[in-house]
């Protein structure tokens, strides 16, 4: 007998866990391309540096300072990064797989053209999240502050922003299945047709009811 499908939103799969056994390692070694398991990054300044291509597997990192830090086609996988800070954060196509960063301090934080996979956002405070052009599966964000948020182009699959506080939302051309925005707060959405496939409350329909309104061309007397 077939298995009944299930029904509802799907909600993000994590199964995170916090990297052990880490060797206390001093960054300034780190260079492009570098290979790194197993290793712990704390209060480092790496602002300036050239780690495009790195792999991180199983590494933390804690307070870490990556300000203008080139880190284009850089890989985290089974990794942590805790209390990070970065104005400007250079991470476009980037790998970030069963990942977790927590309490972020970013101001432009440029992850397009992106592959994230069962990351978990907890926290901190982003005053651009760009991650246009991605493709996000198994992603949850929550309770993170988040000036702007561009989802624009993205594939999305089982992702949820839980609690969090948006200034403008962008999903222009989203692609989405199972993106569940639930309990989170927008001041701005732009982009309506990539509503398609995310999943609101009800208040959020309330408030979306005139622009979606407007965008169909009801009117409403």
């Amino acid at each position: 007998m077939a298995k009944p499908r299930p029904t509802g939103t799907q909600p993000p799969v994590l199964g995170l866990t916090e990297p052990g056994n880490l060797v206390d390692v001093d960054a300034t070694g780190l260079r492009p391309s570098d290979e790194r398991e197993g290793e712990r990054y704390s209060d480092a300044d790496l602002s300036d540096y050239d780690l495009s291509g790195v792999s991180f597997i199983q590494c933390a990192f804690d307070a870490v300072t990556l300000t203008s830090t080139r880190l284009r086609g850089a890989r985290f996988v089974d990794s942590q990064l805790t209390a990070s800070f970065a104005p400007t954060l250079s991470a476009g196509r980037t790998t970030w797989r069963d990942t977790l960063v927590q309490s972020p301090r970013w101001g432009s934080a440029e992850l397009f053209d992106a592959d994230l996979n069962a990351v978990h956002i907890r926290g901190g405070k982003i005053d651009y999240l760009n991650l246009r052009s991605s493709r996000l599966t198994n992603v949850l964000i929550e309770d993170t502050q988040l000036g702007e948020l561009d989802l624009g182009g993205i594939r999305g699959d089982r992702v949820a922003i839980r609690n969090c506080r948006i200034g403008t939302l962008d999903l222009t051309g989203a692609r989405s299945v199972n993106v569940d925005i639930r309990g989170s707060e927008f001041s701005t959405i732009n982009g309506l047709e990539g509503l398609r496939g995310v999943t609101v409350d009800d208040y959020q329909l309330s408030l979306l009811a005139p622009v979606l309104a407007a965008y169909v061309g009801l009117v409403v007397e």
